[in-house]
């Protein structure tokens, strides 16, 4: 038995799961932890990671690092996605983050990324045609899977936190900057060329704002276990009618939303954007919510390469 850690440092967000792998293949995941290090604040059109994001990021890194030396028989797989991907001075800060820590962060393309993704998605939701989404901080991936094949995969460069510091929709949402944002957006996705080919297909999601779209709405049902998303359907109205309510109301009143995390709420705007503009573009009827994505589609790529040994 091994147990596989995998530090997971995204846009947002910096998360660390530890899973045991048994002989036979199979894994449970047996810790989870996440903390909200924001490493691509303030990055803005210079695309320079800011000192004190760093700083916050790595004593995060560090803190897991203290959780998973406490296990035996460990192997560590540190990943990075799109904020570091396109920082100027990734370089630096993968060298401070190995110096400091002594992880070794993998940027991941925009392609593994998406791979990934597919894999999570399509080993654990009973799913054959439909158009995933991944809404991260600082990129979007879209995998178009055409019975149970990825057909075609893009990274794209718009994310929650991204958006949000751009178009200044962290507090009070006005209206010219969310159509500025809305035109912005849509020209990225209209820029994908097989798009259309997933038209009135389900969108199944992934990421931190859908996350907390399925939470917020499963609170406005009375679901109990808000935190149960895995395989979590919602009608097109609903995604609709969430929002509205949150471009209604400023940050602090975002706050006091049930279901919605107050770290999230000054970003959760932009990132719900690329889900609302896609769903009119492609007159999807329906999202599907998967708790699987990149961490497990690693996961996955690790068992069968211990097979195949």
């Amino acid at each position: 038995m091994k147990n596989l850690v995998i530090v997971d440092l995204g846009s947002n967000s910096a998360r660390m799961a530890i899973n045991s792998i048994a002989d036979d293949g199979t894994f449970r995941e047996i810790k989870r932890v996440k903390e909200d290090s924001r490493i691509s604040e303030g990055m803005g059109r210079e695309r320079l990671l800011r000192p004190q994001a760093m700083n916050r990021t790595i004593a995060a890194l560090r803190r897991f690092k203290e959780i998973y030396e406490e296990y035996p028989n460990t192997e560590v797989r540190g990943i990075t996605t799109a904020a570091v991907r396109m920082a100027r001075n990734q370089s630096d800060f993968l060298n401070r983050v190995k110096q400091e820590t002594g992880i070794k962060l993998h940027v991941l393309s925009g392609d593994d990324e998406a791979y990934y993704d597919y894999l999570g998605v399509i080993n654990s939701l009973e799913v054959k045609d439909c158009l995933i989404l991944d809404t991260g901080g600082a990129s979007c991936e879209l995998i178009d899977v055409h019975n149970g094949k990825a057909r075609n995969m893009i990274s794209i460069p718009i994310g929650a936190v991204s958006l949000s510091e751009r178009f200044r929709l962290t507090d009070v949402v006005r209206a010219d900057n969310l159509f500025a944002a809305e035109i912005f957006v849509n020209k990225q996705l209209r820029d994908v060329w097989w798009i259309m080919d997933a038209f009135n297909k389900p969108i199944v999601l992934l990421g931190g704002a859908n996350r907390t779209l399925a939470r917020m709405n499963r609170r406005h049902q009375k679901i109990s276990r808000i935190n149960n998303i895995h395989g979590y359907r919602l009608k097109t109205e609903s995604v609709n009618r969430t929002f509205k309510s949150l471009i209604t109301r400023n940050l602090e009143a975002r706050k006091k939303m049930s279901g919605l995390e107050t770290t999230r709420a000054d970003i959760i705007v932009g990132g719900m954007l690329p889900l609302v503009m896609l769903l009119q573009m492609i007159d999807a009827d329906r999202v599907i919510f998967s708790e699987s994505g990149v961490r497990e589609g690693i996961i996955s790529e690790y068992i069968n390469f211990r097979k195949e040994e």
